[in-house]
């Protein structure tokens, strides 16, 4: 049983919840602002125009800043919004307001793109729970962006954004898990 894939994913998930929620605030701070170093970054090297990047839950690392800067810079953003049938819209959020999804998932309000949308961005930052050496993405067990990703016919790069901690050796990965291109914490970048 402690070899199945989504036993071990469960409980990995837990463990990295547990982390995040006993993180110092002052050390939440610090990621947050090496976070938008890196993200600007990486924007730099792409030349991404437009992107596509969610908004963070209160223990994730912060996209906030880096989004903020992102819009200022004339860069077009796309947010993920969660549906029923567990496809993703998206939206650019000219509303300027949040709500909480299907999930709990803050997203921002504004005209509904359609889940085509995605496939005008230049860069795509996800969400991670933990990626491994070798690009393999541990999502939090939904599926929206291995689903999104598995259906691109033509995919830019994708970025994972973790914690230092949760770039890792290795982890469990079943027939749907979707690889990231690189991966992005605090302190650097690592494209695969």
């Amino acid at each position: 049983m402690r070899d199945d894939p989504t036993v071990v994913k469960r409980i990995l998930r837990a463990e990295l919840r547990e982390r995040r929620q006993n993180m110092p605030a002052h050390e939440r701070e610090q990621a947050s602002e090496g976070f938008t170093s890196r993200l600007q970054e990486l924007v730099g090297s792409t030349g991404a125009q437009s992107l596509s990047c969610y908004l963070s839950m209160p223990t994730e690392p912060d996209t906030r800043p880096f989004v903020r800067w992102a819009e200022s810079n004339g860069i077009r953003v796309l947010f993920p919004v969660t549906r029923e049938d567990g496809l993703l819209d998206w939206t650019v959020g000219e509303e300027e307001d949040e709500v909480r999804g299907l999930h709990g998932m803050p997203e921002p309000v504004g005209e509904l793109l359609g889940p085509m949308a995605i496939n005008d961005v230049d860069l795509i930052l996800v969400p991670a729970a933990a990626v491994d050496a070798t690009g393999m993405r541990l999502g939090w067990g939904r599926g929206y962006f291995d689903k999104t990703l598995g259906s691109m016919g033509k995919c830019p790069p994708v970025y994972a954004i973790v914690f230092d901690t949760e770039f890792v050796e290795e982890v469990p990965r079943e027939v749907h898990d979707q690889p990231v291109n690189g991966v992005v914490t605090p302190t650097r970048i690592v494209a695969f």
